[in-house]
């Protein structure tokens, strides 16, 4: 498999206008602020905007964004194994802020912003852990495998650098884009 080539921040900032940014984090995480310009598609949407993007990437440079560069760096792999040569942003939007790059937030966002994916993972797999745990201690012992479970998830997604609980997550309402917007997102990409 290949690895999307990475740019750096400041190199990203300097290739802004030429760039088609694509960001695949979920609506939500992209309503609270995202690289100037970009669209946002999710992760699990890729595949679908695919000869959108394909058309875009005809007409220059596709760059894909997320949070830290995990997601982006799968949305870069679908790409490449589909023909479509896309560069990801090293460190995400995390490292462009940090780099003292300003985010993009649109007005009325606030109603639409959530919590980034990391944290929504972060705080399902805590509670899932003590509800294991207090299970255990008050109903049966064998409830502690669902602790037990976790933890073995957790494992298994920082060895291979996936979440299969953040691609569920990503399916509830609140991490959805509304199908008039992906529609609209992919006009804009369509029509450059």
């Amino acid at each position: 498999m290949t690895t999307p080539t990475a740019l750096a921040t400041g190199e990203a900032r300097t290739r802004l206008h030429e760039l088609t940014i694509i960001d695949v984090r979920t609506p939500g995480e992209y309503a609270g602020g995202h690289l100037p310009g970009a669209l946002n598609i999710p992760l699990d949407q890729i595949r679908r905007a695919l000869p959108d993007i394909r058309h875009a990437a005809e007409r220059g440079d596709v760059l894909v964004v997320c949070a830290s560069g995990a997601r982006s760096e799968n949305a870069g792999r679908i790409l490449a194994e589909n023909g479509v040569r896309a560069a990801t942003l090293s460190g995400g939007t995390g490292a462009w802020a940090a780099d003292g790059h300003e985010l993009h937030r649109p007005q009325g966002a606030a109603s639409r912003a959530t919590w980034g994916m990391e944290r929504q993972v972060r705080l399902t797999a805590g509670v899932i852990v003590l509800l294991g745990l207090l299970l255990g201690l008050v109903v049966h012992p064998a409830f502690q495998l669902i602790s037990v479970g976790i933890a073995g998830g957790l494992v298994f997604s920082a060895v291979t650098n996936t979440c299969g609980m953040a691609a569920l997550l990503a399916k509830l309402p609140h991490n959805r884009p509304r199908a008039a917007d992906l529609d609209d997102t992919l006009a804009a990409l369509r029509n450059g």
